[in-house]
């Protein structure tokens, strides 16, 4: 088909400022129709704050924007999907005791066609459904369009919002880390995805820290730094490292892998078994594994298979598990809440940053305290504020957090800084178990690298750790031994170093002896081909 010569989205010299911090500072972009336009900076530079702009979520402080050679005044999200712009945020905008279907209905255009040229049904919910399962089942990412969204994983909800995108067939489509927690296989099946919306016109800005990708897929790159724009490339044109260094101005952090001899077993879980809490959940049977001192162990999977449900059960949010089934240095805690077990000494980092790993309306000086609970930031039933406020200094600078100090909003933080700043607070707790869940969500390259090594400088000191993850880089950078968790159940541990991606891949399926993936003459044919 022909495209238009007239930009698609153009912006010049916006602007906006908050007490304390510049996020875009005179910025100007272009997007040409159905260019696959990316977004690179580091945590902070300024990228959300300007993809919330273009989506009416925030106003501007100056500067103008042009829709197919139009001005356009954009005054809420409202008016942009009424323009035709979709956007995919890195922090869901879900209704969590709402069903699949009535947050994607209220997220709709109704005057808008979706998704294959079918209009939208408005409050027609059992078309609107079953258009769900089509549209989701077409671009290989599985819903249940009658599940209430409290139930999803932070890998279903992100599957919500890119269907719910998708079916507004929007002329600019906007995603912020869209694959940050899919599996590879979910990444290419996107890929396609947006390739072929992008070839029927479509414009797409894309924002995401993983650089490879954007090689593959975007078309042009505009790098941001500190909230100016510092260039504009063409990434396929770009090495990993080039990019990076636009990116950060500099090398990236090494990672130092830290070699040390597993000692005691820390956490052990034994023959763990659980019914479902609610009708989507994940049944879990015969969980069992071993967490050493001085070891990192791994637990890959697709998302929605128990892994939810295993962190439930190992932090204490979910008691139902048999007093010996869970062990801390010998101790029964199966029966023991999330406080008793961090009294123990686990910590944990949740998947989901806002609203479980920190309360957003909330000081980081006062989210200190949902994990540090004793002296000397309790003293005799009463907060130190003192002491909490100097702890978030500590961890702001230790681990170059982005923020304008303590007093600082948990929710004014990019999603990047933010989980520097949870995962900062855990450490600084000295736990002798630390349980992680998607540790670098959206982080970017210089962020991720400080963070392992912050993990594995842990790990050196004695602490076991447990890292759940869907980026198989990631378990593969820093992790001693890993499990593949499939439909409840979890493998074998394999030595990092004797894995393979083809055999973790095969394994998520629930292809090992014994696993879930069907019987044992069935997976030998499907792993000797």
């Amino acid at each position: 088909m022909t495209l238009s010569t007239t930009p698609r989205l153009a912006l010049a010299h916006i602007s906006k400022r908050y007490p304390g911090v510049t996020a875009n500072d005179d910025v100007s972009l272009v997007v040409a129709p159905g260019e696959i336009h990316a977004v690179l900076g580091e945590n902070g530079a300024g990228k959300s704050t300007l993809m919330k702009i273009i989506f009416g979520a925030v106003k501007p402080d100056a500067g103008e924007m042009h829709f197919n050679g139009a001005r356009a005044a954009i005054h809420n999200p409202h008016d942009a999907r009424n323009l035709g712009i979709a956007m995919v945020f890195q922090h869901f905008s879900l209704f969590d005791t709402l069903t699949v279907t009535e947050n994607i209905a209220l997220g709709l255009p109704r005057q808008h066609k979706g998704a294959g040229g079918s209009p939208h049904a408005g409050t027609n919910m059992k078309q609107l459904a079953e258009q769900i399962r089509e549209t989701a089942q077409r671009y290989g990412l599985p819903l249940e369009p009658n599940r209430h969204v409290h139930t999803l994983s932070v890998g279903e909800r992100q599957r919500v919002e890119i269907v719910r995108a998708l079916l507004a067939g929007p002329q600019l489509l906007i995603l912020d880390e869209p694959t940050s927690v899919l599996t590879p296989q979910a990444v290419q099946t996107l890929f396609v995805t947006l390739r072929q919306l992008a070839a029927e016109g479509t414009s797409i800005l894309y924002i995401s820290h993983k650089l490879d990708e954007i090689r593959e897929l975007c078309h042009s790159a505009t790098v941001m730094r500190m909230g100016r724009v510092t260039g504009v490339c063409d990434p396929r044109q770009e090495s990993a490292a080039s990019l990076s260094r636009l990116m950060i101005g500099g090398e990236p952090p090494r990672e130092t892998r830290v070699q040390t001899e597993p000692g005691a077993c820390r956490l052990a879980v034994r023959e763990l078994s659980l019914p479902r809490a609610h009708a989507f959940a994940t049944e879990l049977a015969g969980i069992s594994l071993d967490l050493r001192a001085g070891e990192i162990v791994g637990i890959a999977g697709v998302s929605g298979n128990g892994q939810q449900e295993l962190l439930a059960a190992l932090s204490g949010e979910d008691v139902r598990a048999e007093r010996n089934a869970v062990t801390l240095d010998g101790r029964p805690v199966g029966k023991l809440d999330a406080r008793q077990r961090r009294r123990a000494g686990l910590a944990f980092v949740p998947e989901e940053r806002l609203g479980r790993g920190a309360v957003p309306a909330m000081s980081l000086a006062a989210n200190i305290m949902l994990s540090h609970q004793s002296a000397p930031y309790v003293r005799r039933g009463m907060i130190a504020p003192k002491a909490a406020a100097e702890l978030a200094q500590a961890i702001i600078g230790r681990f170059r957090v982005k923020a304008s100090g303590p007093e600082a909003l948990a929710k004014s933080l990019s999603g990047g800084n933010l989980q520097k700043f949870i995962v900062g607070r855990e450490i600084e707790s000295g736990p002798k178990v630390l349980i992680v869940a998607q540790p670098t969500w959206g982080v970017d390259v210089g962020a991720a690298a400080q963070i392992h090594n912050e993990l594995l400088a842990l790990k050196a000191t004695g602490c076991a750790l447990l890292v759940v993850s869907e980026e198989l880089d990631e378990l593969f950078a820093i992790c001693d031994r890993l499990h593949v968790i499939a439909k409840g159940r979890l493998s074998p541990s394999i030595p990092t170093q004797d894995a393979t991606r083809e055999q973790v891949g095969l394994w998520m399926s629930g292809l090992w002896e014994g696993g879930p993936g069907g019987r044992r003459e069935q997976q030998e044919a499907v792993l000797h081909g």
